[in-house]
């Protein structure tokens, strides 16, 4: 392809393409980033420059790019039959086969699976489901749910409303007054000094039964959780959390959904995140590692429990009467079921947990005495770096300042694709689980090129005294001291 017809593309895109998650403005004068092809663990834009893809797109590209047997697979199905849909009975093969072998990967029995086309749809499907189970029992009053700050799942007007973030509500006129909130679990940044993890997770538990009594029990109809926390933070449960929040949910007769999206299909060394966190869920949202991101698809399960009232919608209502156009689409199925075959032949649960924990320890060795560094947390392939401002106070930057932002552009200068994360200064990992050692190794080196690159000289304001540091590695230098109030009227970063 011509430079001028990359170009011209580039254009094309400004000018045409409304992009999520992307500040519009900066957008229409910098212009976009045009990936144009993928392989293992690389990406390439059309540019040419090759990039370390250390977030498997959004999380989700498990096996790798350019997996042909994926390719091969999909244009089979296509070839054999396009499309067909699931209402009033229908079905094919590939959804029927695709079924049945997820149910047995899961740690715990589940009974069916309501197959859709993304997270977002996923929970909002869900979300109906569970008021439907509970009208069909008899309890139209028990509507809500409860989720919790800084988690995600998803964009769509219900799935934005469980997601955490202020950012996804405000303006938004959201979130819907059905959902509550109750705290995130982060304990390295919420959890009182001096507290443990187990004492963290049980006055969590008790905040939750406070929020359930306060809201009347009889009103609550379900509790949605991501295993570990995703794009929140990357925040893992403390000690003994879901041991004591479960219990407090089947006291009062409140569903657990358990968001998969992320932790499903191997990314914390186990097939699924509520094997890893012993959770029993009465609903199950899976969809990224379902496909690796190849064909969009994502699956709601739901358990024996449920099902068996569900079922009953037929002789009350005349049938299930939910669905959409593309629900278990026979080419998104056929992915599914390609990708499951290279996980399962290649090991890459086992890769993940084997690969994951080194990556877990090689990230703490390079990072954890960084004096700007607060916390390097994660579990399997999954992982963040989160920096402060104060690391014996555990003071974060201001988020105006936007460090984790701005360290991400010196990542993509280093050809390494990571994410800032909202809501925290961290930056996140969760690359593709073929990942090895080696390639682990590099990701970090040049991780750690951006951090230098990024954190070199550093001002800082404390008590109307500027002190200017040199950062180089886990080497800070004092430079200068200015008493002067005209230096800086707060902490900000320089050569950014």
């Amino acid at each position: 392809m011509s430079t001028g017809l990359k170009e011209n593309l580039k254009d094309l895109d400004r000018a045409s393409h409304l992009h999520p998650f992307t500040p519009p403005a900066t957008l229409s004068q910098q212009g976009p980033s045009l990936i144009a092809e993928g392989k293992g663990i690389y990406v390439k834009d059309t540019a040419g420059k090759d990039y370390i893809d250390a977030m498997a797109g959004l999380w989700c590209v498990n096996i790798g790019w350019g997996r042909e047997e994926v390719a091969e697979a999909i244009s089979a199905q296509i070839k054999k039959l396009a499309y067909y849909h699931a209402f009033a009975g229908f079905g094919t093969e590939p959804t029927a086969e695709l079924a049945a072998r997820v149910l047995k990967l899961l740690p715990i029995p589940m009974s069916k699976i309501f197959f859709g086309n993304s997270g977002s749809d996923a929970n909002d499907s869900n979300i109906k489901m569970v008021w439907l189970y509970n009208n069909l029992r008899d309890k139209p009053q028990k509507k809500k749910i409860i989720a919790r700050q800084r988690s995600y799942h998803g964009v769509t007007v219900v799935a934005a409303s469980l997601t955490g973030l202020p950012h996804m509500h405000k303006a938004f006129d959201l979130p819907l007054d059905f959902v509550k909130h109750t705290h995130n679990p982060h304990y390295y940044t919420c959890a009182p000094e001096g507290m443990s993890e187990r004492d963290w997770s049980q006055h969590l538990a008790n905040e939750l039964e406070a929020l359930i009594l306060a809201e009347g029990p009889d009103t609550i109809a379900a509790f949605i959780a991501e295993p570990l926390m995703g794009a929140g933070g990357v925040i893992l449960p403390p000690e003994g959390y879901f041991e004591a929040i479960q219990p407090i949910l089947s006291k009062y007769d409140i569903l657990l959904i358990a968001d998969e999206v992320i932790c499903g299909f191997g990314r914390l060394g186990t097939w699924f995140g509520s094997g890893y966190y012993n959770l029993k869920p009465d609903i199950i949202t899976i969809a990224k590692g379902l496909t690796s991101g190849y064909v969009p698809m994502s699956g709601s399960i739901i358990s024996e429990k449920v099902w068996d009232v569900l079922v009953t919608a037929e002789s009350k209502l005349g049938g299930f009467n939910h669905g959409f156009t593309y629900s278990s689409h026979p080419v998104a199925a056929a992915a599914g079921l390609a990708n499951l075959d290279i996980m399962e032949r290649e090991n890459l649960v086992g890769n993940s947990q084997k690969v994951g924990a080194y990556f877990q320890r090689k990230l703490r060795e390079a990072f954890s005495d960084h004096p700007l560094v607060g916390e390097v947390r994660g579990v399997g392939l999954v992982a963040a770096v989160e920096f402060v401002k104060d690391k014996a106070k555990k003071t974060p930057f201001d988020l105006t300042q936007k460090v984790a932002v701005r360290m991400n552009k010196h990542c993509l200068s280093e050809g390494v694709i990571s994410r800032a994360l909202p809501l925290a200064n961290a930056m996140s990992f969760s690359p593709p689980l073929i990942i090895t050692e080696a390639e682990c190794d590099e990701v970090i080196a040049r991780f750690a090129k951006a951090l230098i690159n990024s954190l070199t000289n550093l001002c800082v304001k404390v008590f109307g005294v500027s002190f200017l540091y040199k950062i180089e590695g886990s080497t800070t230098t004092l430079i200068s001291i200015d008493l002067s109030p005209l230096v800086l009227s707060r902490g900000e970063f320089l050569n950014f």
